[in-house]
């Protein structure tokens, strides 16, 4: 068995974390070869689940790419990689949930991103990638149930996202008996609901760039 020491296992943490964010964002081809290239530097089991999700997804054409990625989170809720939502819901505590993720940025001399929400997966992993691994790696943390509730959903339906999901959590401890408890209980109860005053979650959580055609 290979022993990495703490510096290169925290090094190999921040490339598995880029390849992940990569290969979570909406796909196009310069992000692929990007996060294949990436792959060629990352060690351990991590490895051979992002080159699943990566070889997966690299057969597509396109647009059935785009359809696929759309179709897997932008339109089902169990598979959303807006990590607030699994935490609060919708409720009005989801504000107060991504304003922890914006102030995360800025206390690391980040900008908050103007194109996404600051609590999708592959926004924190980049960040945490590039930015602030310790901040970064706290917010992963802090989020593992939802985490797993989402690398459950993917693997419920085969998605070929469940591995880059579980190599994130690789980065991670092991779940403790209670995280566990409480991911069994989200997946089946869902979030927090508050349905007073609130969009519906199609508003708060829209799909972003349908592939044309669809």
């Amino acid at each position: 068995m290979k022993l990495f020491s703490r510096a290169q296992t925290a090094l190999n943490d921040r490339v598995v974390w880029q390849c992940a964010s990569l290969a979570l964002s909406y796909p196009d081809r310069h992000r692929s070869d990007a996060a294949a290239a990436l792959l060629e530097y990352v060690e351990g089991a991590a490895r051979e689940h992002l080159s699943t999700t990566l070889s997966a997804v690299q057969t597509l054409d396109d647009r059935a790419a785009a359809q696929l990625y759309v179709e897997t989170f932008d339109l089902h809720r169990r598979a959303t990689l807006y990590l607030t939502y699994w935490t609060a819901g919708d409720t009005r505590n989801r504000g107060q949930a991504m304003l922890a993720f914006v102030q995360a940025y800025r206390d690391a001399g980040a900008v908050p991103p103007a194109d996404e929400a600051p609590d999708h997966l592959a926004v924190v992993l980049e960040f945490a990638a590039t930015t602030d691994a310790e901040r970064g790696r706290r917010l992963l943390a802090a989020h593992r149930t939802p985490l797993d509730v989402v690398h459950r959903a993917l693997c419920d339906t085969g998605s070929p996202y469940a591995p880059a999901v579980a190599a994130v959590l690789t980065t991670l401890p092991p779940a403790s008996d209670d995280e566990i408890r409480r991911a069994r209980r989200l997946a089946v109860d869902g979030p927090p609901a508050e349905a007073v005053g609130l969009a519906p979650f199609t508003l708060t959580v829209p799909p972003r760039r349908a592939p044309e055609g669809v």
